[in-house]
This record gives C-alpha cells, sequence and structure tokens, in this order.
C-alpha cells in the first residue's frame, strides 16, 4: 500500500473536524491498476463527499474520459496497456479540457516534465498522503476554467500554449516567440478591442519603445502568416482603438444587429 501511514490516516478521517471545508460537487475518475489502491481512494474520495467511478487500464479510461463530462481525473502515469500521457494526449486532442493529476512512483524530473507537457495539470509522486491528495484536489477547483484550457481556437485556427504550435487548418503556423505570445494575447481576450497600450504591457516588457511601430510590424507579420487566402480574416484593427480577434461569424452577427438598430431607428 502506497498511501503513507494508512491506520493512522484512517483513525484520523473518522473525526469529524477533518473537512473544514466542505467540497465542492465534482464527478472524478480514478485510472488505477492496483485494484487495492483504487479501492481505498474510491471508498474514500466517496466519504469526503465526491462521486467516483474507477478504471483499470487506459483503454477503458480513454474511453470514458471521452465520452463523459468529469471534473477531475487521477491517473496512475504506468497503466497495463499505455501511460498516464496517452491519456492526457487524448483529451487534449479531443478538445476535451477535464484536469488530470498524474500520480507516480517515479522520481526523476524528466517523467514529470513529460507529464505536464502532454497535458496534465499536475503531478503527485506516491507514496503520498490521502491528505495531500485531497490539497491537490482543493488547487484544481481554486483555479479559473481558462487555465484549465491549453489549446485556444478561434475558427480553423488553434493555438497549443503547451506545445507551442499554431495551426490555421491543417496548415502547421511558424510564428516567432513574440508572434505567439501576441496572438495568444488576442485569442485569450477574443472579441475584445485591445489598445496599443494594452499590448504593449502584457507582450512586452517594461523597456520596450512606446514610439516604435513594434506592435505594428508584429501585427502585420501575424496577418501575412495567419490569415492567408482562401481563410477568413481573424485579426482585425479598430481605427483609434486597436486590434481584436474575432470570428467571421461573429462579425456577421454585428453587422446584421447593427443593420437591425439602424433600421428600427429610421
Amino acid at each position: 500500500m502506497w498511501i503513507k501511514d494508512l491506520h493512522d490516516f484512517l483513525r484520523m478521517v473518522k473525526i469529524k473536524s477533518y473537512l473544514k471545508l466542505k467540497p465542492t460537487p465534482m464527478h472524478i475518475l480514478i485510472v488505477e491498476p492496483d485494484t487495492n489502491n483504487a479501492t481505498f481512494l474510491q471508498q474514500n474520495l466517496k466519504a469526503a463527499c465526491y462521486s467516483v467511478d474507477v478504471c483499470t487500464n487506459y483503454t477503458n479510461a480513454s474511453f470514458q474520459a471521452r465520452t463523459t463530462d468529469f471534473d477531475l481525473i487521477i491517473c496512475e502515469f504506468k497503466l497495463p496497456d499505455g501511460l498516464g500521457t496517452m491519456l492526457c494526449e487524448d483529451l487534449r486532442q479531443k478538445q476535451k479540457h477535464t484536469p488530470v493529476i498524474i500520480m507516480s512512483e517515479l522520481t526523476d524530473f524528466m517523467t514529470r516534465i513529460k507529464c505536464l507537457d502532454a497535458g496534465a495539470d499536475d503531478f503527485i509522486l506516491k507514496p503520498f498522503y490521502f491528505e495531500e491528495l485531497l490539497a491537490h484536489i482543493r488547487a484544481i477547483l481554486r483555479r479559473p476554467k481558462s487555465l484549465n484550457h491549453p489549446t485556444l481556437k478561434i475558427d480553423d485556427l488553434e493555438l497549443d500554449t503547451i506545445k507551442h504550435k499554431v495551426f490555421r487548418g491543417k496548415k502547421d503556423i511558424y510564428l516567432t516567440r513574440k508572434e505567439f505570445e501576441l496572438l495568444e494575447y488576442l485569442l485569450k481576450n477574443e472579441g475584445i478591442v485591445l489598445s496599443r497600450g494594452q499590448i504593449l504591457e502584457h507582450v512586452w516588457d517594461i523597456h520596450a519603445d512606446i514610439f516604435s511601430n513594434t506592435i505594428e510590424t508584429h501585427i502585420l507579420n501575424l496577418r501575412r502568416k495567419v490569415d492567408f487566402i482562401p481563410h477568413r480574416k481573424l485579426i482585425h484593427t479598430v481605427p483609434g482603438r486597436g486590434y481584436k480577434i474575432e470570428s467571421a461569424a461573429a462579425i456577421a452577427l454585428e453587422r446584421v444587429r447593427v443593420l437591425k438598430n439602424a433600421f428600427s431607428g429610421a
């Protein structure tokens, strides 16, 4: 059993004051090949007021994770028919942003890096106290939803914040570091007009020359790489105000709204 001081912990969980904060209702998937460990986690998470399902291998876990809206997945790194990183990759490829905590007995830092780069949100080293796992779960709950989205997408433009990849349709687009940061900032503020000052503050450092045309140059280069024919224009200039990224559908709806208001006021 990899849970530390199991008997002491079991005595501790009987104390009513153990859970000072009532957990937010969550549906958790446990992926653990060791049935004893899986049962222990399931029983104690249920005692902590969580709804819990269990899978013991990658194949079943991948199917469940892709077809069910879990709030959190806690997955062993080594599975009988695959790795926990494969499950993370399956989810991210399907545009599912379910948070994933990877458990492992492997202590090398490369394993942790591999898990996080694959799309895991957290990593916990075995053996651990169950109370520590609960703390990790609460930390995931506190995160804004946007932080659980490693992929930003608008129309057929997709930006992967973990792998630093950008695609327009099936085309892999190379961006410089600053172009990538600029596009990421625009995507995180989709539909919002961003002033020159806001862009300088969030994408450039304090040493940037506010009187240079560096923003205009980067916007121009970004448009050449992203808004190419036959794809629809996504990056827009709002004269006198700044720049925004917005889908063609949103632009069309806004135009319809403006025309409708104009006719109604006539």
